[in-house]
């Protein structure tokens, strides 16, 4: 039986063949040639290349010791269903997610106990201040909005964190290019190089942050990152005092698919940075494989803040610990066409200077 080997053009992926005039393999789409050994070469190195191999051994959180419950009260909001975690004198609030009074009244069970806790260092007050800074500086917010906009709720909560530790080892291809350009009296010419650039080599990665509230957008959560983790201490209940804090329905096994997106960019991102020298640098080929991949529960602090304008509502968040702060505006449409008109104007001006130069030219 006859054993057909393909062989696929590095340069545009299409399928070359022997020319019997040119004695070399030949790309009948973009008319590239190789030689042989070349291409053997290079047709190994893709035999050798591994698959992604991102496994975690997950042994976040511990199990709630006799009586640590016994000040902490749960209730499963009726509306959103988020289950909220709050002390024992948090005898009636609102969800903060969607704003439906509950009443904190069923004992904590279930779930595992978080291993650290990141603890509030910004009050109330500095949240407030910091969503008045936020309006600053915003030309296409409506000027009515930072007078108008009033402040529902402003709760401090503990968000579940899973965070993941792990070294991780790569070995990346790119499919590069190098572009030369010349001209002489009678033609412009343009030279195109093709590389085959490989990466390896291995970085670590700790409390890799990926968080564990389905009510939560991972946008939002990731936005007030980075916490630091320097000033973690290891979880008492005495800390969830004066706050709620959000019971993971998320556990650390259906979060390793965001840590793995998340590891494998980063790993990306490094590997990348160090390809210098040529025009276009495009991916080929991403192995990542994991080795003490390892996850711990943590609570982190969030301020939550829900506003109303105009009968519509609108949410933002603050890192309890740094005060960095993010949210939705709305959007002055017609402020927003006035300065649209007005970059389409310097762009037509900025054309027109050019074709005026080239002209004289």
């Amino acid at each position: 039986m006859a054993v057909l080997q393909e062989y696929k053009c590095p340069c545009c992926g299409g399928a070359i063949t022997f020319d019997s005039t040119a004695q070399k393999m030949k790309c009948p789409y973009c008319d590239t040639e190789f030689e042989m050994e070349t291409l053997k070469n290079y047709d190994s190195e893709l035999r050798n290349e591994q698959s992604d191999d991102m496994q975690w051994e997950s042994a976040a959180g511990s199990e709630w010791q006799q009586g640590e419950t016994e000040g902490l009260r749960s209730y499963v909001c009726k509306s959103c269903g988020g289950e909220i975690v709050g002390d024992a004198n948090t005898a009636a609030t609102s969800c903060p997610f969607c704003g439906n009074p509950v009443v904190m009244m069923g004992q904590l069970s279930g779930s595992l106990k978080p291993d650290y806790v990141i603890p509030f260092k910004l009050d109330k007050k500095a949240a407030k201040a910091a969503l008045q800074k936020h309006y600053s500086g915003k030309r296409l917010l409506p000027k009515v909005f930072k007078d108008q906009n009033h402040i529902d709720e402003v709760k401090g909560i503990y968000v579940p964190f899973w965070l993941f530790d792990a070294d991780a080892e790569a070995n990346i291809r790119y499919r590069a290019t190098r572009v030369r350009a010349w001209s002489d009296s009678n033609y412009n010419y343009t030279e195109t190089s093709f590389f085959s650039v490989a990466r390896g080599g291995s970085i670590g990665f700790e409390k890799v942050p990926v968080d564990g509230s389905a009510k939560m957008a991972d946008d939002l959560m990731e936005s007030i990152e980075p916490f630091d983790f320097s000033e973690a201490v290891d979880f008492q209940t005495a800390y969830l005092a004066g706050y709620l804090a959000d019971k993971y329905d998320v556990d650390a096994e259906q979060s390793i698919g965001r840590a793995n997106e998340r590891i494998k960019q980063s790993t990306a991102d490094a590997f990348a940075a160090t390809v210098h020298g040529y025009t276009t640098v495009m991916p080929e080929s991403v192995s990542v494989r994991l080795q003490n991949g390892q996850a711990k529960y943590a609570l982190y602090p969030v301020w939550l803040l829900n506003t109303t304008w105009n009968g519509q509502k609108y949410t933002f968040a603050m890192n309890g610990q740094t005060g960095k702060l993010v949210g939705d505006l709305p959007l002055d449409k017609s402020a927003y066409r006035k300065w649209l008109f007005g970059l389409t104007g310097i762009i037509g001006a900025a054309v027109f200077a050019v074709s005026y130069l080239l002209w004289l030219l």
